[in-house]
């Protein structure tokens, strides 16, 4: 490979396409625990710290609601919040609004599922420790769907107030759906320079990588059926994702080897970007 990318490789702010901007803000700041940190008619952008965006939703005229694996595209992103205490309080928090809760102890951390008012899969979790972390012969990272400890989540929260989602609450990873999965290795593993954290091809149609031995920032499946078409230019879901450089060497590194791999790599405004084979948007910059 020519690139791999640098260990301090993060991810940042997430767009995300949807139908009815004012109901998805009451849900995100009501129930996820986000704040506004801009808003202009059809877009709102949205932080924990009130000064990192973290994610971006834009209403789509005529949206059309794209049913639950259907099309290649977003599967869930993933809000990282910093203590046990934290995903407690937000579990306390889900279960107050009575919406479906989906969870999974990962081994390497625990994790809520829940999904928004278009259907959009969101993950809300906590890591344990890395050295926590128990890796197979293959050095892949172990990882299960266990039940949670509901209990011991809760009792993390005890009788403290919630008030959002943490100032230090950062977006983890991302999960998509593709249509297929060996070209999807090919874009994040040769051309961006992911590493395979965990191969469950055989065993479950999936491969999870990661940057710096993260147990993964790129979650990928055939979930919705193998050569499942992009979701429409008007539909919900995913716009764009941004992968964060630490630095702009770094980052001219990573634009040279995805152009040498022969993709279509654009400049915008402080951002590189190129489109996955599932025609997602990546961004890419520097650290500020």
């Amino acid at each position: 490979m020519s690139n791999k990318l640098h260990p301090s490789t993060k991810l940042g702010e997430v767009k995300l396409k949807v139908s009815d901007l004012e109901r998805s803000l009451t849900f995100y700041q009501e129930v996820v625990g986000f704040r506004i940190f801009r808003q202009d008619d059809r877009i709102a952008k949205l932080t924990a710290d009130g000064e990192t965006v973290l994610l971006v939703l834009e209403e789509v005229p005529n949206a059309t609601v794209v049913p639950r694996r259907s099309a290649s595209g977003l599967y869930h992103f993933a809000i990282l919040v910093p203590t046990r205490k934290a995903l407690g309080l937000s579990l306390r928090k889900l279960l107050d609004s009575g919406i479906h809760i989906g969870q999974a102890d990962h081994l390497v951390s625990e994790a809520l599922y829940i999904s928004d008012p278009d259907g959009n899969g969101i993950e809300i979790y906590r890591d344990r420790p890395r050295a926590e972390w128990e890796y197979d012969s293959q050095g892949y990272v172990k990882m299960s769907s266990d039940p949670i400890d509901w209990d011991g989540l809760l009792e993390e929260a005890k009788d403290s107030q919630w008030q959002g989602l943490q100032p230090d609450t950062t977006i983890g990873h991302v999960h998509f759906h593709v249509g297929d999965l060996h070209k999807a290795k090919q874009f994040y593993c040769d051309a961006l320079g992911f590493d395979v954290e965990a191969d469950l091809m055989r065993q479950m149609g999936a491969i999870f990588l990661g940057a710096g031995r993260y147990h993964h920032h790129i979650g990928l499946n055939i979930w919705a059926g193998a050569g499942a078409p992009p979701a429409p230019t008007n539909g919900t879901g995913i716009d764009y994702f941004t992968i964060v450089l630490p630095n702009d060497e770094e980052l001219e590194k990573t634009v040279q080897s995805a152009t040498q791999a022969g993709l279509a790599v654009e400049q915008g405004a402080g951002y590189w970007f190129v489109k996955d084979p599932s025609q997602i948007t990546v961004r890419l910059v520097a650290h500020s």
